[in-house]
């Protein structure tokens, strides 16, 4: 009987070595890609719940103060305690005393650094504060006054009987996101007429 020599087929140490070598290659390209779309998925996610948070804070104070001074002879707010950073504005909706007024009618609007948030302080109402919405670095409030029939308007720091626009700006710093830039932050700016301004009456 003949012995048949068979040869043994397979891969050297060496050529698995270098394929080893291109997998793990391959498998650091594909993990860093992902990484990286998971950290743009992150950042875009915080970015639109910023915005979201930012738009839904400008929406409930504009709404109220562009009805400033309602039922009043003048604009509403209350020059002595409203700046940069808070708001006050009174309204007559139901035709009163404002010094014992109801809900809605005496109305301040601030930043709380503590809470991160916007508050709603009411005078008037049974819970007197209230958060706006959570999640805000600042809050800025910019008064704009109109003095005659000039329709340019002054930037002033603190309101006046002439002031009849108000821009708010909320801004919003963004959680860091690993492999993204970092300090990053959204701000969101709204300017609110104010239709009970004597300049913005006269409009009409």
């Amino acid at each position: 009987m003949k012995k048949t020599d068979r040869k043994q087929a397979g891969f050297s140490l060496l050529e698995l070595m270098i394929s080893m070598t291109i997998t793990l290659v391959l498998l650091a390209l594909v993990t860093t890609l992902f990484s990286g779309s998971i950290s743009i998925r992150e950042r875009e996610s915080a970015k639109t719940d910023a915005l979201t948070a930012a738009q839904a804070a400008l929406n409930v104070m504009s709404r109220e103060i562009a009805n400033a001074g309602y039922g009043l002879t003048d604009n509403g707010i209350v020059g002595a305690d409203s700046n940069s950073s808070q708001i006050h504005f009174r309204s007559n909706w139901n035709n009163g005393d404002l010094s014992t007024g109801t809900s809605g009618e005496d109305i301040t609007y601030y930043f709380d650094p503590a809470t991160q948030s916007i508050v709603r302080y009411d005078a008037h109402a049974g819970t007197t504060t209230s958060s706006v919405v959570n999640g805000i670095s600042s809050v800025t409030f910019q008064y704009f006054d109109y003095s005659g029939s000039s329709s340019t308007p002054t930037v002033v720091a603190t309101p006046s009987a002439n002031t009849g626009r108000i821009r708010i700006t909320v801004t919003v710093n963004l959680p860091e996101v690993q492999g993204q830039p970092s300090g990053e932050t959204v701000s969101y700016t709204s300017d609110v007429t104010v239709r009970n301004a004597e300049y913005m009456r006269s409009q009409y």
